[in-house]
């Protein structure tokens, strides 16, 4: 009995710190999916001579375009039109959370 409710106590403890790790992983992750889009938004601008891309432009399997896929992680979505001068987001990240990228 005693160690049934040790172990109880022990998965308890532990249950917060995995949740904190899991989200700094996923944050990372998005915050790397971020940054390819910003570089690959930068050519797509000095190559166009352009100020805006929509990401249908940047992502795809097409040999013009620069990112062959951008794996989400947490149920987000990324903007659609990128402007240079405004930040990429990543909304919806597990649901709550939304991540920024200067671009």
């Amino acid at each position: 009995m005693i160690v049934v409710v040790m172990i109880g106590l022990l998965a308890a403890m532990a249950l917060p710190s995995y949740q904190r790790v899991r989200a700094n992983s996923q944050d990372k992750a998005i915050s790397n999916n971020l940054r390819q889009l910003a570089g690959a938004a930068e050519q797509y601008y000095l190559e166009n001579g352009v100020s805006t891309a929509a990401s249908a432009a940047l992502i795809g399997s097409d040999s013009t375009q620069y990112i062959k896929v951008i794996n989400t992680v947490a149920r987000e979505s990324y903007n659609t039109n990128l402007t240079l001068g405004q930040p990429l987001t990543a909304s919806g990240v597990a649901g709550v959370r939304t991540i920024s990228y200067m671009n």
